[in-house]
């Protein structure tokens, strides 16, 4: 089958075409779409909606008719982006493809941008189930396919991480887009401290973003700022792929996104999959920014499964979000999430953690993707953070282990052994209804986990929570609310029936915490962060 792509979700205004066979799939290498692409550049700032409206407009015609030209055929069926995006851009791409598509009497495929850049790595890599990492200037997320959709297992809670670099460019009066540049300027600098914020399997850079511009105002040097501005941003990124990964058991990982051209982040990414001994892939740059290739690839698949929209039925949705997507190209596919097997010793996403009859012993091992100053501060501080909060928590009611000895030095810890399993091998409404208790006893304790996963929740003759080296004391309804969306995610990316899950944790919840918590978490799952 011959496919054309549309993409248009913000500034490249681009067309492609992708010959398909699903009885015999050839390497992306092999037989690479045909793809033409105009570009927007504002002279100023950052992307403004209108003057990308216009300047798609005038380019979508042309760059569908170069990809035509160079089609070797008719073709099969129209994709286009449906979103996530700028509205003005997609409602003109929208309308191009239905016209398109009923002028040449074939099949529309809407197809979801973000899910698309997942899709193109997945085609590539040659990879079953891998787990991605999409890094792109609206979006950074973590996303694992399981029980028919594309699961969001971390996600930024503010912004995107190319918006979030071109905020700080366009503070020091450079022109769009900032990623590139912060690059460039990287490559002379040297480490300074800047807020380091993970959050279970989400991240922030809000903080981190106006830390950098008080720090380039105060006189810092500007290639010192942008290089611990790669550092803390990349580290993070690679931190939560790598917890995504350990959540999951995959032993693979996808890069997608514009961000993922930047050669630090790719070395950071490939540092942490061998050191774990899990396999990365990294498209080409050409296939990783914003390209119609990905929208045929993906396109291709979706009609292969016998995928179509009617023409009345396409409208554009601009807070696309890739866990709405019924991932039907994948129906009889296995999920990237399964758990992992009891061992005597286990690697989590930042420990190795070793059993015997009655003691674990924690070790945080040095991250070698890591600058060396920011990995030595995060593995004191979380270790001490984990002792601390950890006994204080069982002082608190909510059953915990016991520390029997603290080295900080060299970042160890060790405890009695409590529960027989993880909370992902025994998940049950009853079983998540106690977490919910126990997060609630913390917070109105001013106690925030940090990382309530079904992998730090143990499960014996009591419920125990494990892991408090993200955790930190806060009033907070924010931070309470941040412990309660990780756990969901965490769920929703490993269980089959979700709902009466989470709405026993909520109930759990309810009967010892606040309401405003449970309130707040609702704001937290509605703020559109793909917009």
């Amino acid at each position: 089958m011959r496919v054309l792509g549309i993409e248009g979700t913000a500034w490249a205004a681009s067309a492609a075409i992708f010959e398909y066979d699903p009885d015999d799939p050839v390497p992306l290498d092999a037989d690479p779409p045909v793809i033409e692409t105009d570009a927007y550049q504002p002279e100023s700032g950052g992307i403004h909606p209108r003057e990308a409206a216009e300047h798609m407009g005038e380019a979508i015609p042309t760059v569908i008719e170069a990809a035509l030209d160079a089609a070797d055929g008719p073709v099969d069926a129209v994709a286009f982006s449906r979103g996530p995006g700028l509205g003005p851009c997609l409602r003109i791409v929208g309308t191009a493809a239905r016209a398109l598509a009923g002028t040449l009497d074939v099949p529309l495929i809407g197809v979801n941008h973000m899910v698309a850049h997942l899709e193109i790595g997945r085609h590539g890599s040659g990879f079953d189930s891998p787990v991605c990492l999409n890094a792109s200037g609206a979006n950074a997320h973590l996303l694992g396919y399981h029980d028919g959709r594309y699961r969001v297992l971390g996600e930024t809670m503010d912004t995107g991480v190319g918006n979030a670099l071109d905020k700080f460019t366009r503070h020091v009066g450079w022109s769009h887009p900032g990623g590139p540049k912060v690059e460039e300027a990287a490559r002379d600098g040297e480490y300074v401290d800047l807020p380091y914020v993970v959050k279970g399997m989400d991240f922030s850079f809000s903080g981190l973003m106006s830390a950098a511009k008080d720090a380039y105002d105060e006189g810092v040097p500007i290639e010192d700022v942008c290089f611990s501005l790669q550092e803390t941003i990349f580290a993070m990124l690679t931190e939560v792929a790598e917890r995504a990964l350990s959540l999951t058991g995959s032993d693979e990982l996808v890069l997608g996104g514009g961000v993922g051209q930047n050669e630090r982040l790719r070395e950071m990414l490939s540092t942490m999959c061998a050191e774990r001994g899990a396999d990365f892939y990294a498209p080409e740059p050409r296939y990783l920014r914003d390209n119609a290739g990905m929208i045929a690839v993906l396109g291709a698949k979706m009609l292969a499964a016998g995928e179509g929209l009617a023409i009345e039925a396409s409208a554009v949705d601009p807070n696309f979000r890739p866990d709405e997507v019924d991932v039907t190209w994948r129906a009889d596919e296995a999920s990237v999430s399964f758990v992992p097997a009891e061992t005597p010793q286990r690697q989590g996403a930042e420990a190795v953690v070793a059993v015997d009859a009655d003691r674990v012993t924690k070790r945080r091992i040095p991250k070698a993707y890591r600058h060396p100053a920011l990995d030595a501060r995060l593995r004191r501080e979380r270790t001490v953070a984990e002792a601390r909060l950890t006994s204080d928590a069982r002082r608190r009611g909510v059953p915990t282990p016991v520390v029997r000895d603290v080295d900080v030095a060299e970042a160890t810890l060790t405890f009695d052994r409590v529960g027989d399993c993880d909370l992902g091998a025994a998940l049950t409404p009853a079983r998540a209804r106690v977490v919910g208790d126990h997060l609630a006893r913390l917070h109105r304790a001013g106690i925030v986990h940090g990382d309530p996963t079904v992998r730090n929740v143990r499960v014996g003759e009591r419920i125990y929570l494990i892991d408090f080296g993200l955790g930190y004391h806060s009033g907070h309804v924010e931070d309470f609310a941040m412990d309660c969306h990780v756990f969901g995610g965490s769920v929703r990316g490993t269980a089959t029936d979700v709902e009466p899950i989470l709405s026993a944790f909520e109930a759990g919840y309810a009967d010892a915490g606040d309401d405003a918590v449970l309130r707040r978490l609702r704001e937290i799952e509605g703020r559109g962060r793909y917009a």
